[in-house]
């Protein structure tokens, strides 16, 4: 069991004063990837700063809708329709939340779920600072073959009981993660903390955008304030080329509306080790739209400069399996 094999793990001689204090491992099931999609269920291990376990929680949540892929999450209507509406549980899941690094596996995506129920709530959610274990095998340079929660739990001999099950896993993150903080720790590795905005507006309803270039302003019915992107460690290895991987460096520019939140789908790339442009240029590696065939600036000239053109579904395959930049 985690608890016992946890006691089995001496503590590094010298932790780095600099590692947070505390952490919250979390995983959400949700109804899609959509801005509009809703979370279905919860759950959160809290772990003390050295990466041991504290206590563990999980709840069902009535999305008050459709519950979506029920043959992924296995979550039906039947089940959902007696479980407490999201601003029923908000209150306990913060005080899970409250002062810890949010931990999660693509931990943007599942901070963005949790920060728009907040916001539809009127609330925020008590979180200032996300590791995701992915960007973190990254760092400590982890033989997967791939970054899915299967292959890091295979890595470290966790057994997964429940795919898809929030509160399963949540559970193999938590065994994952501590000897990946462990390791990090030894090595006096720098830990990828990312600063996590809470929406400050939200409405499902459709908001016309603003003409801020797809940057900022209201999007699509979320608010958040325009941010500087970091810049990208990589070099720019090229176009992409059909049939292979995604590179680390690659620019990625994005036109038209995406049914994931545009925010989100360039913090994914962002975490991949993509470059986000704004633009299209003769170094554009790839452009990603679902409607290639529009007038937009961007689809335009990227016919011009024979740019690659992808859609939004097979880019997100692709990101889950980005090839690494070269040493």
């Amino acid at each position: 069991m985690l608890e016992d094999r946890a006691t089995a793990v001496s503590s590094p001689t010298q932790w780095p004063a600099a590692y947070p204090k505390g952490y919250a491992v979390v995983d959400v099931e949700t109804t899609g990837l959509a801005r509009d999609d809703r979370i279905i269920s919860a759950a959160v291990y809290r772990l003390d700063a050295h990466g041991e376990v504290e206590d563990h929680w999980y709840t069902l949540v009535n999305p008050e809708r459709d519950p979506g892929p029920v043959w992924i999450h296995g979550l039906t209507s039947e089940v959902l329709d007696g479980a407490p509406l999201f601003g029923d549980i908000a209150e306990e899941f913060a005080a899970r939340l409250d002062g810890r690094v949010l931990v999660a596996h693509n931990a943007v995506f599942d901070w963005q779920m949790i920060a728009r129920e907040y916001a539809r709530a009127r609330s925020e959610a008590p979180v200032r600072q996300r590791l995701c274990t992915i960007a973190l095998s990254k760092e400590l340079g982890l033989p997967l073959p791939n970054f899915k929660l299967e292959s890091l739990a295979a890595h470290f001999g966790v057994v997964q009981q429940r795919a898809h099950h929030a509160l399963d896993d949540a559970r193999v993150l938590a065994e994952a993660f501590r000897p990946s903080l462990r390791a990090a720790a030894e090595g006096g590795v720098r830990l990828p903390l990312l600063e996590c905005r809470p929406l400050t507006e939200w409405s499902d309803r459709p908001v016309p955008r603003q003409s801020t270039g797809g940057y900022g302003g209201y999007r699509g019915g979320g608010w958040r304030p325009s941010r500087k992107r970091p810049v990208c460690p990589y070099p720019n290895p090229g176009r992409y080329e059909d049939g292979k991987r995604l590179k680390q460096g690659m620019r990625v520019a994005f036109s038209g509306d995406t049914s994931t939140e545009r925010e989100l789908l360039e913090d994914r790339a962002v975490e991949a080790g993509l470059h986000v442009a704004t633009s299209i240029s003769r170094l554009t590696s790839l452009l990603v739209t679902n409607d290639p065939d529009s007038g937009t600036s961007k689809t335009v000239k990227a016919r011009q400069f024979g740019t690659p053109v992808m859609d939004e579904a097979a880019f997100g395959q692709l990101l889950r399996d980005v090839e690494p930049a070269d040493e």
